[in-house]
């Protein structure tokens, strides 16, 4: 079975969707067979892995997979690669009329400071036959000796109308139908990935045709729980009735405290509430998720940050 993410994956430049501003100045690189080393920054899903492979298409043709080099950083991450694996593909001439080869080093920002340094060498001695491209989802993360030799482009996330136009270029393809609704539920589950959207869509068609939004929230493991008694009864002070609900609402539907968490922390933000207010208990959201990581007890943690409420009437 082929994969949709792969198979729908823009093959030019001038099929990425959501990302206007970058493909134009990447398409200024590819016209002038010219380009610096590049740092592709953004959440996931949003193109920077598409942008690097269409450069590699539209420079090289028929011959771009061997001027063209992908490693995953995250499965490959230490000195020794860098080494061994970058640095021989990047000594060698390039073939064709394009002065250079690619690399693409994908989730650069797991990548050991060590091996970084490494890197930084090596993007020095061989910048007259490679450009490296560096994808990852927090530039923070490279060094900045490093992103001093880069040009960054910063990829923002993709509007509900940019999902809309790709989702329907499967439909038409696929032979599939999907709710509106249903699509618009996706795009928030998946926080606009596109690669993540496309899956689920795939995982749903297997079952039917015609998607609807409880088939969205079947193959997504999403439950959908009406927070707002919660929150009314921790409002009034109502402690025992509160360590009931919450008791249900966890153990019946199988969340545990971060899901209860991202589910508050949205009630606080769309509710009607005063703005210091909402700062106020955001502040103790923050504060009840980092201890619940560091290994508290959710369901204690849970009711303490619930009796803020009452405090805020």
């Amino acid at each position: 079975m082929e994969i949709w993410a792969e198979k729908y994956r823009p093959m030019d430049l001038k099929e990425v969707v959501g990302q206007k501003e970058i493909v134009e100045k990447l398409k200024g690189f590819v016209k002038s067979k010219s380009m610096p080393h590049l740092i592709f920054s953004g959440p996931a899903g949003v193109g920077k892995t598409t942008c690097a492979l269409a450069i590699a298409r539209e420079l090289y043709g028929d011959n771009w997979r061997s001027n063209f080099l992908e490693l995953n950083a995250s499965d490959e991450r230490g000195i020794d690669t860098i080494r061994t694996k970058v640095k021989d593909f990047a000594r060698t001439l390039p073939l064709g009329d394009v002065p250079f080869k690619i690399i693409l080093l994908d989730e650069a920002d797991a990548l050991t400071r060590d091996a970084q340094q490494a890197l930084r060498r090596i993007m020095e001695s061989y910048t007259q036959t490679c450009r490296f491209i560096l994808n990852c989802n927090y530039s923070s993360k490279i060094i900045p000796p490093i992103q001093s030799r880069c040009a960054v482009f910063r990829f923002k996330p993709l509007s509900l109308e940019d999902t809309e136009k790709y989702v329907k270029k499967i439909e038409s393809a696929e032979k599939i139908k999907i709710e509106k609704k249903a699509l618009e539920e996706l795009y928030e589950i998946t926080n606009g990935d596109l690669r993540m959207i496309t899956n689920v869509l795939q995982s749903c068609a297997i079952v039917t045709k015609n998607i609807k939004l409880k088939d969205i929230y079947q193959m997504t493991g999403t439950v959908k729980i009406d927070i707002e008694p919660l929150i009314k009864k921790s409002i009034d002070g109502k402690i025992d009735e509160v360590k009931n609900l919450l008791s249900k609402i966890m153990y019946d539907n199988g969340l545990n405290g971060i899901d209860i968490i991202r589910l508050i922390a949205k009630y606080v933000w769309d509710s009607k509430l005063k703005e210091e207010d909402k700062i106020y208990l955001m502040e103790r959201i923050g504060e009840t998720e980092y201890r619940i990581i560091q290994g508290g007890d959710e369901f204690i943690q849970l009711l303490a940050l619930l009796s803020h409420f009452h405090k805020v009437k």
